[in-house]
């Protein structure tokens, strides 16, 4: 009989080099992501907290341009005229008839309001009525001013009001 004799193998199997990667593998990542780091390769936290320019960041949406719509202003010591009001300040609603406001010339809506009178109806115009506010909404009208105004548009819807004399 031949006996067969089997010797040990001596090269590495093949179960033992892939256990042995396996095992270091973790080692080797750890190496390459310190490596990474320190050459400034790869995600890196940032540990500065943005800055904020409150200034530069209202430059930027601020409006293009902004409206301010005033009447003209009289000089000092000089008051304006019944139409000078009624165009600066009463025809934005009286012109079109706005919120049920009488319009100027329309001599029926404006009727029964001259049979009032022109005391009462100035002082409708000073106080406010319904939606009108007082005076207008122009606070800086004066009476003299806003009854100017009354006569200028009752005149003109047939009444024959005087308008006090404008300073």
């Amino acid at each position: 009989m031949s006996e067969h004799h089997q010797e040990p193998h001596h090269g590495l199997a093949l179960g033992s080099i892939l256990g042995a990667l396996l095992a270091i593998s973790p080692t080797i990542i750890g190496l390459i992501v310190v490596l990474a780091g320190l050459l400034g390769i790869g995600p890196q936290a940032k540990h500065d907290a943005p800055v904020i320019d409150n200034a530069a960041i209202e430059e930027r949406i601020k409006p293009v341009a902004e409206v301010a719509i005033a009447a003209p202003i009289a000089a000092p010591g000089q008051g304006k005229s019944g139409e000078q009001v009624v165009t600066a300040i009463c025809s934005a609603c009286h012109a079109v008839g706005a919120l049920g406001s009488p319009k100027i010339g329309d001599a029926a809506a404006w009727g029964p309001r001259i049979a009032q009178g022109y005391e009462t109806l100035v002082k409708h115009a000073i106080n406010g009525i319904r939606s009108m506010p007082p005076r207008g909404g122009s606070t800086s009208l004066s009476d003299e001013e806003v009854a100017g105004a009354v006569a200028y548009m009752a005149n003109k819807a047939g009444a024959h009001f005087k308008a006090p004399p404008s300073k």
